[in-house]
């Protein structure tokens, strides 16, 4: 994992992303010289086209990325490259043709940019199915040492096992005789020399697992470890880096007030937040208002009450917001105002509202109140006051999500699928300490991007 802008991302996405943008380019030009040649047309240099190269390279990188193009299962199944690949051309397609409208002084011949397109895809699916042979195997993973043989460790031995993990268990190692959860694991006793095990083992990093660690470290063993040049890292910090989230079974207070995070001099990433918050709503208000009247006239056909509603919410601060949405539900889907969890295949739900929910048309109102500055475009879901003093008594930590913006949209959305339980906002409250902790415009952004593939490929919409 490389840690960029605050966010970790794995070597191997980042390393398909640097190779995608390579032959992106290449696609670029040599369309362009299939073209000239057969027209006859002196090919010239390629500095002299570097702009309509870039603008058929950025716009289908980016496409790739929004489709989820880099995700783990891009190196598993070669289906499932070429299916996202597709759309993501698809996608480029209608992006350079925007692009080739305000500025046609980056237009390609429509001939050229045909050959592209299909040396693009015939280029990126051979270099998948090449990269996930070479990058999906062992030899390209970190190899890590457990300092630990409990339930902790047992939970990263799962993990390990896990399609798509960038990290394999070199060795654990059982401290006491109570841990067991691990088979295999080899007890402290019997390693006179932890700094030559480790490096007999070609571990480039240990974890510590322990259950319990009053008393239990090796400090000078582990010390030697460290000056060899090798990680050693905490269970917390370790599954923030490899999930993408803070784990609430390990994360202690301590943890979270010492480690990297939750900066305060967010100054100007705040003001450029705002103002990207106000300038988008603005323009998107414009685009979204036949969609939602459209809307609203077929529920109105649908079912008797009125198209909108109103439902109060916390927002920053524990300060309480009236959002709107578009009625989804049956105007009598709770009775007597008491909050309901939804449920999978809920028969509250209209036909209107099933299919508005899993394209998210009953989400566009918000955008009012991200101009107003209730909400923002990007940060957790804003939850019900009834459900909010729940929560906060079942779930530690779980007040800190307050301690940045509500959002439409946010990492938990896109990494975990609709939750109507306390045990679902206990997974979801995970994501989003990640995002109050590592936030940053660059992962606002990824997020936006992304929410294109959960709106594509719904997972859990209720």
């Amino acid at each position: 994992m490389i840690r960029l802008f605050k966010h970790y991302v794995p070597h191997a996405a980042l390393l398909l992303g640097l190779v995608d943008f390579v032959l992106l380019m290449a696609a670029a030009e040599l369309g362009w010289l299939i073209r000239a040649r057969q027209i006859g047309y002196p090919p010239g240099s390629l500095s002299e086209r570097l702009p309509q190269v870039l603008s058929f390279a950025i716009p289908l990188q980016i496409a790739l990325l929004a489709v989820g193009g880099y995700a783990a299962a891009s190196f598993l199944s070669l289906r499932f490259a070429a299916a996202r690949l597709m759309v993501a051309v698809s996608m480029g397609v209608i992006f350079l043709s925007l692009i080739f409208f305000f500025f046609p002084s980056l237009s390609y011949w429509r001939s050229s940019l045909f050959f592209s397109m299909i040396l693009a895809v015939v280029m990126l699916v051979s270099e998948r199915a090449l990269m996930g042979r070479i990058l999906g195997g062992d030899r390209f993973k970190r190899r890590v040492i457990l300092m630990g043989a409990g339930e902790r460790a047992a939970a990263i031995m799962t993990l390990a096992g896990q399609p798509g993990t960038n990290f394999l268990v070199a060795g654990a190692i059982a401290m006491n005789a109570a841990e067991t959860a691990v088979a295999g694991a080899i007890p402290r006793a019997d390693i006179p020399n932890l700094r030559q095990f480790v490096l007999d083992r070609e571990a480039s990093e240990v974890v510590l697992a322990l259950q319990e660690r009053r008393n239990a470290l090796p400090y000078q063993d582990l010390l030697r470890v460290r000056t060899t040049g090798v990680q050693v890292c905490e269970l917390s910090s370790f599954l923030e880096r490899q999930t993408g989230r803070i784990d609430l079974a390990s994360v202690s207070h301590s943890w979270l007030i010492f480690s990297e995070g939750f900066a305060s001099g967010r100054m100007w990433s705040a003001m450029f937040k705002r103002a990207f918050d106000i300038s988008v709503s603005l323009i998107l208000l414009v685009f979204a208002l036949p969609v939602i009247l459209i809307t609203a006239i077929a529920i109105r056909l649908e079912s008797r009450g009125p198209a909108f509603y109103r439902q109060r919410r916390i927002g920053l601060f524990n300060e309480p917001f009236d959002i709107l949405k578009l009625r989804s539900m049956r105007q009598d889907a709770e009775v007597a105002g008491h909050a309901v969890w939804a449920e999978k295949d809920d028969p509250r739900i209209t036909r209107i509202g099933r299919f508005i929910r899993k394209v998210r048309i009953d989400e566009l109102p918000q955008i009012w109140s991200v101009l107003m500055g209730e909400m923002s475009f990007v940060g957790p879901r804003p939850e019900r006051p009834q459900f909010v003093e729940q929560l906060e008594r079942d779930i530690p930590f779980y007040a800190e999500r307050h301690m940045v913006k509500p959002g439409i949209t946010g990492w938990a959305q896109l990494n975990y699928p609709y939750g109507a339980s306390i045990d679902d906002a206990r997974h979801k409250l995970e994501y989003d300490l990640y995002y109050a902790k590592n936030y940053s415009p660059f992962l606002d952004a990824l997020i936006l991007l992304q929410t294109l593939r959960v709106i594509l490929w719904p997972t859990g919409a209720r």
